[in-house]
């Protein structure tokens, strides 16, 4: 009888460690995610606030914001339409990089659109005082007016020592041929104030890869664009896309300057002469680009949010996925990227 017991009491215990062991495989499970996060989406952007991912990407005729807790669930997470144009605008046609920031108390959209010639490209913001960006009223609060009223796409603002900045891509002059980033000072959210300065061109081959002139693309010769502000502790990092995104070699570059400089001044950047992040064609991810930042729920994690195809050659078209991954920094604070991360791997989920 006793050992009639005790076999039962072994079995039980073996039923009770396979079930903790079942539950805690799919905990671990459930702490994971891989790459892409959904099929298409180029342009991504995503920021964290009050326990929720509030994420965006380019679709090209509206503003659309997913609402997720875990990264891992974008592809299931809410998702909603915020804003569309009204036809037969300036800025109708061609809504590019849409990035969604938490400035002063509202939420704003910042975006560049046309009238379907991309000449016309500008950037434009929409405003929205509900706590939640899915919920109240957006209002369309004009163009992002740059000096001389050039070119702009790719807009990214960010607040240093207490004053707001716009950086963004433009044309020096009006016909294209070469992206510029540029930065300048804001008075407000949809205010540039004074003077802009140029702080990055192409300078090295392989920010120069793609000319085109041919009838079905825009003669680009040079492209430095998708800027994107970061900084740990007292450096200041503007990480950007160079060369044009209809080839593989598109890829990060990276401007770097000391949090107690005059970031308006265009000699205290200065450019790392080599891509910080490329193509890896052993992992089968091409022209990885136009990224943003974004930290881990409790703070403790950076991660890097940007977009890639899967293929050589599928160029700026709705290949481009949105992929994350976790980044940490270098002996002398500069960001390491790493190398992207292929796609179906399994990576942990941001920490919590």
């Amino acid at each position: 009888m006793l050992t009639n017991i005790s076999s039962v009491f072994k079995c039980w215990i073996c039923t009770l460690l396979c079930l903790f062991l079942y539950t805690n495989v799919l905990a671990q499970a459930d702490k994971t995610f891989s790459n892409p996060l959904l099929p298409s989406g180029a342009d991504p952007y995503s920021i964290y606030k009050d326990g929720y991912y509030y994420y965006t990407n380019t679709t090209q005729n509206s503003l659309v914001i997913w609402k997720t807790k875990n990264l891992a669930e974008l592809a299931t997470a809410e998702k909603k339409i915020v804003w569309t144009p009204p036809t037969g605008t300036s800025y109708s046609k061609e809504i590019w990089a849409p990035e969604i920031h938490f400035i002063d108390g509202k939420w704003y959209m910042y975006f560049a659109a046309d009238d379907g010639k991309n000449d016309n490209h500008r950037m434009y913001v929409i405003e929205n005082s509900s706590p939640d960006p899915l919920t109240g009223d957006w209002v369309f609060k004009g163009q992002v007016k740059t000096p001389g009223d050039k070119w702009a796409i790719d807009g990214d603002m960010f607040e240093h020592n207490g004053k707001h900045y716009m950086i963004w891509s433009g044309w020096e002059g009006d016909t294209n041929g070469q992206q510029n980033i540029y930065i300048a000072k804001m008075t407000n959210p949809w205010t540039i104030q004074g003077e802009r300065t140029k702080i990055s061109g192409s300078d090295y081959d392989w920010e120069k890869h793609g000319d085109l002139h041919d009838k079905n693309n825009p003669p680009h010769v040079n492209v430095n664009e998708g800027p994107q502000f970061l900084r740990n502790k007292d450096k200041i990092f503007i990480i950007y896309s160079a060369s044009g995104c209809w080839t593989d070699f598109y890829a990060l570059g990276m401007l770097q300057t000391s949090a107690s400089a005059d970031i308006m001044d265009a000699s205290s950047w200065k450019k790392h002469p080599e891509p910080i992040f490329k193509q890896s064609t052993e992992n089968q991810v091409f022209a990885p680009g136009h990224n943003s930042f974004f930290k881990s729920p409790d703070g403790t994690e950076d991660w890097i949010l940007y977009h890639a195809n899967a293929e050589p050659g599928q160029g700026c078209g709705r290949f481009r996925s949105p992929r994350a991954q976790k980044f940490t920094w270098n002996q002398d604070g500069t960001p390491n990227f790493g190398t992207p991360v292929k796609a179906g791997v399994k990576l942990p989920i941001p920490a919590e």
